[in-house]
């Protein structure tokens, strides 16, 4: 019989959990509103929409260029044209146009809500700071090492100083995480993902984006 084949080591991740750090106190001891972080989050969402919806209305629809039947003697009513919205292939009365959703949100609120949801994660034990996120190579299952030797079950995102190309793809084809720079940090991402990991050069950049 054929030997069967060695199973592949699971890569050892070396990640390294920074014990006692956590983010500042004026925003760890945060409250979390929500009415401001419904308002930020619900702003945020509403600019992702296109709203490129369209309908014609009646005289963008094509037809209609004479009169469907003699005004008087049949009964029945008078119209004008059949493009009329009460006729069937007519066009629409009330319909969608394009417009934009984007909601204002001022930046003392924006960072209300970003320092509130940040608090909340640490106040739940959900907040890890690491000193780096070690990759031998661009690999999906180094990922995975990091995120198991953190202990961590659930959705993960990870937040790092700059844009990290190769955490980005490595981590890409993983469901449930997501790498995220400080500059794109958001109450929306903070909340939809149960655990947060920050790397420890991207701890003050947090703090930043955070401060009132």
């Amino acid at each position: 019989m054929a030997e069967k084949k060695a199973k592949k080591a699971k890569p050892a991740a070396g990640v390294k959990a920074v014990k006692g750090a956590g983010l500042g106190e004026k925003i760890a001891a945060a409250k979390p509103r929500k009415g401001v972080i419904h308002q930020v989050v619900t702003a945020q969402l509403a600019s992702r929409r296109r709203g490129t919806h369209k309908t014609k209305r009646r005289g963008e629809v094509r037809g209609g260029g004479r009169k469907p039947y003699k005004q008087k003697g049949t009964g029945r009513a008078r119209p004008g044209s059949t493009r009329s919205p009460v006729w069937v292939g007519g066009g629409a009365a009330f319909g969608p146009l394009p417009r934009s959703y984007e909601k204002r949100v001022n930046r003392q609120e924006a960072k209300l809500a970003l320092a509130g949801v940040l608090a909340s994660k640490q106040q739940d034990g959900k907040l890890v700071v690491v000193e780096s996120v070690p990759l031998p190579e661009v690999k999906t299952r180094h990922v995975q090492a990091v995120i198991g030797e953190l202990g961590l079950a659930g959705t993960v995102l990870f937040v790092t100083a700059e844009l990290d190309g190769k955490l980005t793809l490595a981590a890409r084809n993983i469901p449930g995480v997501k790498v995220l720079p400080v500059a794109g940090l958001n109450p929306y991402d903070v909340l939809k993902y149960e655990h947060l990991v920050i790397v420890q050069d991207a701890l003050e950049g947090v703090e930043k984006r955070a401060a009132a």
